[in-house]
């Protein structure tokens, strides 16, 4: 199956701007390596499909992207181009919108570059101060020289560009104390210059080592929001205020995931992966090198990182019983290392946002605390056990019409076994109301009907896909440190796409297999006392089944058992029937 990553390219560490406050500091040089910046996005790309890992987003950050040559720019672009192009029909099935071509840049030597930017529609997120005379202060050049007038005169060479095209601006304290000056200056750039100002964000800046500037209180972050609202509510503006300009505080913000180290990942130009744009450079979330480990190595390791992160900074009990934890997930590791905090930097915020926008809380949040405790607290799970939850929570069919690829699994119209021309439809053993039992004998002719189409559910490569079958006799075993009594394994059995094609059907919309040789293989270990058991499924669905355990402690403890369709049976000779 499939992995979809977020992935942000760095093609060269240099930049050609010396911000006050710029969480590289010193890092931004160039340093050349054996490599070109297009042989390593090549390179990474390449050895991700050949591991099943596919990036849905490429897009490009720095150090500051417009100091590569232009050739560079080019070469890089046209690939990833090519790359939505040639990945559009595998990407908008998986649920993802393909766009073009992106870069976050400082816009000061975007006008090197524009030819490029035209011919392949590159969408440009620029990066801007307001109020502008602060940008004048501390968003100098190398040289120590104001950059505002060149970067404006970049802005205008975007207006007759159709691709999409925005500025975000970082806050501090000083930004909040001269907050008149920027609501100025917003009015300005959406009169004055090319830029839709109903698309622009925010962004709450935190302090490094050597910042000129300071990051806002949670208060302080709420008297700036409500400033803004104040100032914007009932304008033409009105639309950005309560949409785009706090979105990086929503729910869509990052990966709205419990574990970003799953899905998103930072790669340099050396071949060096790390988390994000906040964590370049620091060893706590640097997860490898890309010509060095395998990405699925450097993806446990990501995966395991957060969640040491995660797991040093505590959970806030406060969490636990807050009803946008499904949202939130703490917030964003690396702010909370940096700050020595245990839940969201803009808490206070988000939570204020959540209600401007209208997103409902939920009313039980102890699933999502135990959901998240599994996961990054493990030690919590008692205090956020089951046994705690109200008995409103979701049940299991619930979170089945919520994922319609769980519906898959749970299906009852996806098998129908057959022994000795009777008909037996199948259902999962954790959802059905009655049970049913029969009889097999080693004479029975047993004949499996499995839906078509079933090898296309959840499989990129339904070639490599294959029936899953696993045959339990009614003895029971003791499994494992959690000491569970469950039924003895006997046997698994996996068949693949060809194979349950190649015999010819008497079903209308349904394949043939004959399972009779199968059952009579291991007919000796079969129980005619204890009921037996045979689960039917495919790979692909199985791993989706384990995946969505790890991923929802809910979903793990009521699907514990196995929860394929099933049909329980006594196998019997003759003279014991």
């Amino acid at each position: 199956m499939n992995t979809y990553i977020h992935l942000l390219y760095v093609p060269t560490m240099a930049c050609n701007m010396a911000c006050s406050y710029c969480y590289l500091e010193d890092e931004t040089k160039d340093l050349r390596t054996g490599h070109s910046a297009l042989e390593t996005l090549v390179y990474a790309v390449d050895k991700c499909r050949q591991e099943d890992i596919i990036p849905f987003n490429i897009s490009l950050h720095g150090g500051e992207v417009t100091c590569l040559d232009a050739g560079d720019f080019r070469d890089i672009i046209a690939y990833i181009s090519e790359y939505y192009e040639k990945n559009r029909g595998l990407l908008t099935g998986a649920g993802f919108r393909v766009g073009q071509p992106h870069i976050k840049t400082n816009l000061l030597a975007l006008d090197r570059h524009m030819d490029a930017v035209r011919e392949y529609g590159v969408s440009v997120s620029g990066s801007i101060d307001l109020p502008l005379s602060l940008h004048r202060q501390y968003r100098v050049g190398k040289d120590g020289k104001d950059t505002l007038d060149q970067i404006l005169s970049n802005v205008a060479l975007l207006a007759d560009l159709p691709s999409h095209k925005k500025v975000s601006a970082t806050i501090f304290r000083e930004h909040l104390e001269r907050i008149d000056e920027v609501i100025e200056d917003i009015w300005y750039l959406h009169r004055n210059t090319c830029l839709d100002m109903l698309d622009f964000n925010f962004m709450i800046g935190f302090e490094n080592s050597s910042s000129l500037l300071h990051a806002l209180t949670e208060e302080e972050q709420l008297q700036f929001f409500r400033g803004i609202r104040d100032a914007f509510e009932g304008t033409e503006l009105e639309e950005g205020l309560k949409g785009a300009w706090f979105r990086e505080f929503g729910p869509d913000y990052c990966t709205n995931c419990v574990n970003c180290g799953e899905k998103f990942y930072l790669l340099e130009r050396n071949g060096d992966i790390y988390s994000c744009v906040r964590g370049q450079k620091n060893p706590d979330f640097y997860y490898g090198n890309i010509y060095q480990d395998s990405m699925r190595s450097i993806m446990e390791t990501g995966a395991q990182k957060i969640r040491e992160v995660h797991a040093s900074c505590g959970f806030d009990e406060a969490c636990g019983n807050c009803q946008y934890l499904y949202l939130c997930r703490t917030g964003c590791p690396f702010v909370k290392r940096q700050q020595k905090r245990a839940r969201s930097y803009t808490c206070l915020l988000q939570k204020e946002l959540y209600e401007l926008w209208n997103i409902p809380g939920h009313a039980y949040p102890r699933p999502d605390a135990l959901d998240y405790v599994c996961q990054m607290h493990p030690d919590l799970i008692g205090e956020y056990a089951l046994a705690k939850l109200p008995g409103q929570i979701t049940d299991l069919r619930s979170l089945i019409r919520q994922d319609t690829n769980l519906h898959y699994i749970y299906d009852p119209d996806l098998f129908i076994l057959n022994i000795d021309g009777n008909d037996f439809s199948l259902e999962s053993q954790i959802i059905k109301q009655n049970r049913v039992f029969t009889f097999i004998t080693p004479q029975s002719r047993v004949i499996l009907y499995v839906r078509e189409g079933i090898f296309e559910v959840l499989s990129s490569y339904p070639e490599n896909n294959a029936l899953y079958i696993q045959l339990l006799t009614g003895d029971t075993i003791v499994y494992g440190d959690e000491g569970r009594t469950k039924q003895r394994h006997i046997a698994n059995e996996m068949i693949y796409k060809q194979v349950a094609e190649a015999d010819s059907s008497d079903r209308k919309g349904y394949m043939r297999v004959d399972l009779t040789h199968f059952l009579g293989r291991y007919g000796r270990y079969l129980s005619a006392v204890q009921a037996n058991n045979i689960f039917f499924t495919t790979a692909a669905l199985r791993d989706y089944h384990y995946s969505k355990q790890k991923n929802n402690a809910f979903y793990h403890i009521q699907a514990v058992d196995l929860p394929f369709q099933n049909l329980e049976f006594y196998y019997v000779t003759m003279e014991e029937k």
